[in-house]
């Protein structure tokens, strides 16, 4: 007997890769809602290569009653309303907001790197998926601090277009058309011109000159990770349509040279090594879209601290950013705790 599942914000972005990774994955579902707002009601979205359409449900009125897990991307407004009464219903929600994430009643799972924690969701009934940039470090993060103990972070992230939504992606295409054609094109979505620049803000500013981005990457990665690691981040848009990518410097406690990295990054879960040190030996945004990696390039020792290492890391942010690791968590859920799918 398989699971009966839910698909919230079926329409959107992380919405429509989680319905192609279920598929994908052949995850053991033996029925999928799509549900969405009452815009989308009574339309229709493909389920994966199944050939099997959904009719978008409106969340509104939809009864959770009944349903074993629901993967929310529906944004924190909403799923402040809805969450609760999924949660109270007995659906388990795995939340891709940001509404629950430093819940100490949530667990925040990467499930590469903190697999365990999963047990404590039944205070709440609620998962939280964390942030995108958050996702991808910590599983590069994890074999390291394992190995080594990481005392320090400063990561600089290259963040994509569509981690701010269709309309980031939107916004991108038409200011990049405009610009060829000669035509004016005022930023809507975003604070500046996004095509051909890059802007060092995401998310709202806080009063320390941090964004809530940079803030979310910082606290994220303690309670995912270890509350000890020192975290400070500096978050850009790029005009990147997918894919997010992060230059990360490293201080360990222990030494750790950048051979000994590279083999334990080799056969950590969750990455992939591609690291040449020739023309085109390392992994770009383009090349990460459609899969589920993290991918890891460019390691080399930090020779300005002791202890010290340089890498880059790229994955694509709709699928191990949202979408695949909230399905990797139903996985998890399914294998300790509901066991519907075996």
């Amino acid at each position: 007997m398989g699971y009966r599942v839910v698909v919230a914000g079926a329409t959107g972005n992380v919405g429509r890769e989680m319905l192609n990774i279920l598929a994908e994955r052949q995850f053991p579902a033996d029925e999928i809602a799509a549900v969405a707002s009452s815009r989308s009601a009574g339309e229709t979205i493909e389920y994966g290569e199944t050939g099997q359409t959904l009719k978008i449900q409106n969340i509104e009125h939809f009864d959770p009653a009944g349903w074993d897990i629901a993967l929310f991307a529906i944004g924190s407004d909403a799923t402040k309303v809805h969450a609760p009464r999924f949660a109270t219903a007995g659906c388990t929600v795995i939340d891709n907001s940001s509404l629950y994430r430093m819940d100490p009643d949530v667990p925040l799972i990467v499930p590469e790197v903190n697999p365990d924690a999963i047990d404590g969701y039944k205070a709440r009934n609620i998962i939280a998926n964390p942030n995108c940039s958050t996702a991808q470090m910590v599983v590069a993060l994890k074999p390291l601090h394992d190995a080594a103990k990481i005392r320090r972070v400063v990561v600089s992230t290259y963040q994509s277009v569509s981690g701010a939504g269709k309309a980031g992606m939107d916004e991108l295409f038409e200011q990049s058309r405009n610009i060829f054609v000669g035509d004016q094109s005022e930023p809507q979505k975003f604070t500046k011109q996004i095509a051909f620049n890059v802007i060092p803000h995401i998310d709202k500013f806080l009063e320390d000159g941090s964004t809530k981005e940079e803030w979310k990457m910082v606290v994220e990665t303690k309670k995912i990770l270890d509350p000890k690691i020192r975290v400070t981040a500096t978050c850009v848009r790029v005009p990147v349509f997918v894919g997010h990518s992060e230059s990360i410097n490293i201080e360990f406690e222990n030494e750790l040279s950048a051979e000994e990295a590279q083999n334990i990054l080799r056969e950590a879960p969750g990455v992939m090594l591609v690291d040449k040190r020739e023309d085109g030996g390392y992994v770009t945004p383009v090349e990460c879209v459609g899969d589920y990696a993290t991918f890891i390039s460019r390691v080399r020792d930090d020779s300005t601290v002791d202890n010290g290492l340089n890498l880059w890391c790229v994955s694509d942010n709709l699928r191990k950013g949202a979408a695949l690791n909230a399905v990797q968590i139903a996985e998890l859920l399914g294998r300790r705790h509901l066991h519907k799918g075996d």
